[in-house]
């Protein structure tokens, strides 16, 4: 056995081991983007001085390891809460939100964020999937449950409290720890899609009496988009609304009065910071906002890299000063945009391959709907990063169609005001998931087309 001190804690490994794992069992895991493959670099650490890839690292002798935290959301302060009170999570891929709601009005009380654990094991669904193939429900069970825990710490319930959970499927199913394998592989079918109750015990949940999940649409569209609908509400008669959900997948709502088309957007991870060099996600020193003049960090920190927003705009500013062409050519290959922090070539086509999918879906779902832009009232755009989104950068590289630019209404984490919604009203959902078509886009024609023509910046 070997002797592995992380950031002054000892644990123990045999011969052979891979750092990360030994890193997720002793609660200081980092983010494995790529699934621990070795190629999104987001895993380094130093390992008696040096810099190693967690995910490739074997032990051999005793080593000395430290891991960066990045920060997080969490208040300082804890709030003694009242008895009409309860909790509601938001499990997103990559961030998990938990707020204390007055079950008077539907009203947050107080939040905290935390990244997902999960991250560890891959930065997509999709990953964690196989890993879920390869390895059982039970690490991402135990991981994501860990988190949710420490988090429900931060806050001094007076009563043992109701947890209402939105999140997609297969963190519903994680949550839940039931296997998800079976989302990985045509035809994709969920354990279950239904509203679902426990007691908070069976899943390892302390602090809280039972765990109540908000009910998806299908396996694509899960509770996380049902919530952010029902704090919307319908629109009004003859009226249309889209819902945008930009995080690490991407969800598209075309909702009128009766009924509603969705789909699901294989933008992949980027607006999330993944499969961007120098990527990262909403944390301090992450670029948010950037133009010619001015720099905007998380917390004002010193730039460590780029998040979703920062993206956006940084595509803007490069394509305004003629770094990149309309097509995505980047003659240099590379622009420093801020001391230590570059974008390349390989990033700018990751992002015209999200933006793309996201911008050709809205316009597939509008054509099946036979829906024009005069006919839409509102453009919820809502994920980890949707309040500091600048819509005109998110226009001019094409994300948005600029016929919707004036309607555009940004929402920070419909998922989390609709669950809290929810456990206020205890509206019957089922208005939107009977009503509700999903979309698949990957064997669709107008999609495959608009795809390829939408690719341009």
């Amino acid at each position: 056995m070997h002797k592995v001190t992380v950031n002054g804690k000892t644990a123990y490994a045999a011969d052979g081991t891979l750092l990360s794992d030994v890193l997720m069992k002793s609660g200081d895991s980092v983010s494995h983007p790529c699934g621990g493959k070795g190629i999104c670099k987001k895993c380094l650490v130093t390992v008696n001085g040096k810099e190693e890839l967690s995910c490739r690292y074997i032990i051999k002798d005793d080593i000395n390891v430290t891991v960066f935290k990045e920060e997080d959301g969490i208040t300082d302060e804890k709030v003694v809460l009242k008895d009409v009170t309860c909790l509601a999570l938001d499990i997103g891929t990559t961030t998990l939100a938990l707020a204390a709601v007055s079950l008077d009005d539907g009203r947050i009380i107080k939040a905290v964020t935390r990244d997902n654990p999960q991250r560890s094991f891959g930065a997509d669904v999709i990953s964690r999937i196989e890993y879920c193939r390869q390895n059982g429900i039970t690490q991402l069970h135990k991981a994501l449950i860990c988190e949710i825990n420490s988090m429900i710490s931060e806050f001094a319930l007076a009563k043992r409290a109701k947890l209402y959970a939105s999140g997609n499927v297969t963190m519903l199913h994680t949550l839940f720890g039931i296997d998800c394998s079976s989302l990985g592989e045509s035809p994709y079918t969920p354990a279950f899609l239904e509203s679902k109750t426990v007691m908070a015990e069976e899943i390892g949940i302390k602090g809280v009496e039972v765990v109540c999940s908000l009910p998806s649409i299908s396996a694509f569209v899960g509770a996380d988009i049902v919530s952010g609908m029902g704090f919307i509400g319908r629109p009004k008669r003859g009226r249309h609304s889209l819902l945008l959900d930009l995080g690490t997948n991407a969800e598209i709502v075309l909702t009128g009065e009766e009924s509603s088309l969705c789909t699901a957007a294989a933008a992949g991870p980027c607006f999330e910071g993944a499969n961007i060099s120098c990527g990262m996600s909403a944390t301090s020193g992450a670029i948010y906002s950037y133009s010619k003049k001015e720099i905007g960090t998380i917390n004002n920190a010193p730039a460590k890299g780029i998040c979703g927003t920062g993206l956006i705009d940084v595509v803007a500013y490069l394509i305004s000063e003629n770094y990149v062409d309309k097509t995505g050519f980047m003659e240099e290959g590379s622009v420093e945009i801020a001391d230590g922090v570059r974008i390349d070539q390989k990033d700018i086509r990751q992002y015209q391959l999200a933006k793309s999918a996201v911008c050709s879906a809205i316009l597939t779902l509008m054509q099946l709907k036979n829906v024009s832009f005069d006919d839409i009232d509102k453009v919820y755009v809502s994920g980890g990063f949707s309040v500091k989104i600048n819509i005109d950068n998110a226009v001019s590289t094409g994300l948005i169609p600029k016929e919707l630019a004036s309607k555009c209404v940004s929402l920070n984490n419909s998922s989390l005001l609709g669950t809290a919604k929810y456990a206020a009203e205890q509206t019957d959902l089922s208005y939107i998931t009977d009503k509700a078509k999903y979309i698949d886009l990957s064997d669709n024609e107008t999609f495959a087309d608009l795809f390829i023509k939408n690719m341009a910046l």
